[in-house]
């Protein structure tokens, strides 16, 4: 994708209505081009300045999230930009409410996780099996949304909600800013460094950095989920009755090969169906497959998925014992994307990174989840079913996640954070993961810090000094080797 680099008159009259007001009018009409074509012609005009900030971040996931508190911590202005209403991203509004934290044996991510699990209080639960499984806490997506809020207000981030960046500002080797439209029109967002933290990569591929999309046989990304969360079941009955969830399962998969019913994860299906599980609990199991950036198929794929949550629980109202009066209390407000873009960096992690357990001289910190991919033909199986040694660091070893992954070779003051970093089909698979997306934002994040304090590039700052500072800030980076 190649950047757009019109030429924009950026005004330094401020934000506002008063801004629009005092500009020279321009045309507001966009000629058309020869009859039938699919193209308009958009003339150039003067932009206000919404706001300005020393680092700006678009996305308020939990990588965004992370990358933005950690900045202002560190003494950067920073302005935070989210498309949603609501911070949190995937954790919040698709209702993703899980954080993987341990490699099997130990707990080896800290740092602002660790601090936003503990501050959540009621809203967060320890799986009772840590350190077995790296799956460590559970949480209400509602009340995470006020904590995630709190941290970035005593951060002093400002936080600018219900804006996409729909265009990235670019001369040369530098990006200027972010177009975002608003009720009162297109405005621009201005930054000495800009962090990309929309999942999608869309900051990062308008300024014309080259990414990868898909799996390298037919460029299909992996599998997308509908989370959804259930009420009013008789935990007893449930509990009591194992040889139904056994029947009940069978005849779900019996539908399924009939053309019947919809794909489902089986696995999960059968834990859902054997075990009772609290509304905090979302469920893993409605899978839907597609393009996440095409606009009208991501429409479709999202009614399809709320199709088939009712669906499963009709007919589990019907069959199962202790589902007689279950309903669905949530859903997911969108889709659970794991993959779309990813933006070609310094460095890529790849596959044999992650099960190797490599470590690397510019660490951000640890990752440990196994290659975990959903089928991107939308059967609802996935990689983590098959438990497959090959496909996963043996337990207790984790992989570092490099700086170098969220850097790119083409603009100096802009990062990436998140699934839409530097990596391979498979490795996504395994980094994608929130806990590890958060590891990326507070590096990142510190590290932009450090270079607006320092007059560096980011690829510039001390590697040493940094992860220094990162483990004083809680981050765990052990076994760092020499280089750079």
């Amino acid at each position: 994708m190649s950047s757009t680099r019109r030429q924009f008159f950026l005004t330094a009259s401020g934000g506002g209505i008063g801004a629009l007001a005092s500009l020279t009018p321009v045309a507001s009409q966009a000629a058309m081009d020869v009859k039938g074509s699919k193209e308009i012609i958009v003339p150039e005009k003067r932009l206000p300045i919404l706001a300005e900030a020393d680092v700006v971040v678009c996305g308020g996931g939990t990588a965004g999230i992370a990358a933005a508190c950690s900045a202002a911590r560190h003494g950067a202005k920073v302005i935070l930009l989210e498309r949603w209403p609501s911070l949190g991203g995937m954790a919040t509004n698709a209702l993703v409410n899980i954080w993987h934290t341990g490699d099997r044996r130990k707990q080896v991510i800290f740092g602002l996780l660790q601090e936003a699990a503990e501050r959540g209080g009621r809203f967060v639960r320890r799986m009772s099996d840590f350190p077995k499984r790296p799956e460590m806490y559970e949480f209400d997506p509602v009340g995470m949304r006020v904590v995630f809020d709190q941290m970035l207000k005593e951060s002093g981030v400002r936080v600018l909600c219900n804006l996409t960046a729909v265009e990235s500002v670019v001369t040369g080797d530098r990006m200027h800013a972010v177009l975002v439209d608003t009720k009162t029109g297109r405005k621009a967002v201005k930054g000495r460094i800009f962090i990309d933290a929309t999942g999608d990569g869309d900051v990062a591929a308008n300024a014309g950095i080259p990414f990868d999309f898909g799996r390298a046989s037919d460029g299909a990304v992996q599998g997308m989920t509908m989370m959804f969360q259930v009420r009013g079941l008789e935990p007893d009955q449930v509990r009591a009755h194992p040889e139904e969830a056994e029947r009940v399962l069978a005849l779900m998969k019996k539908l399924r090969e009939d053309g019947k019913y919809p794909q489902f994860m089986d696995l999960a299906a059968r834990s859902y169906l054997r075990s009772p599980r609290s509304p905090i609990v979302a469920y893993n199991m409605c899978p839907v497959a597609g393009n996440p950036l095409e606009e009208e198929e991501l429409s479709r794929l999202s009614a399809q998925g709320r199709e088939q949550v009712y669906q499963y629980v009709n007919l589990w109202r019907k069959e199962m014992p202790g589902f007689k009066n279950a309903e669905v209390c949530q859903m997911g407000f969108g889709l659970g994307i794991r993959e779309s873009r990813r933006i070609r960096g310094i460095k890529t992690l790849d596959g044999p990174m992650v099960v190797g357990a490599i470590k690397q001289p510019d660490a951000l910190g640890h990752g440990f989840w196994m290659i975990d991919i959903h089928d991107p033909k939308g059967s609802g199986h996935t990689s983590w079913a098959d438990q497959r040694a090959d496909m996963m660091p043996p337990a207790g070893e984790s992989y570092h996640i490099p700086l170098g992954m969220c850097l790119n070779k083409q603009i100096n003051n802009l990062a990436v954070v998140g699934r839409c970093s530097s990596s391979t089909h498979e490795a996504c698979a395994s980094v994608r993961i929130q806990s590890h997306c958060m590891v990326m934002g507070q590096g990142v994040g510190t590290c932009a810090a450090l270079a607006i304090d320092g007059g560096k590039h980011m690829a510039g700052v001390d590697i040493r000094n940094l992860q220094s500072i990162l483990r004083k800030d809680g981050a765990y980076i052990k076994s760092v080797p020499a280089g750079t």
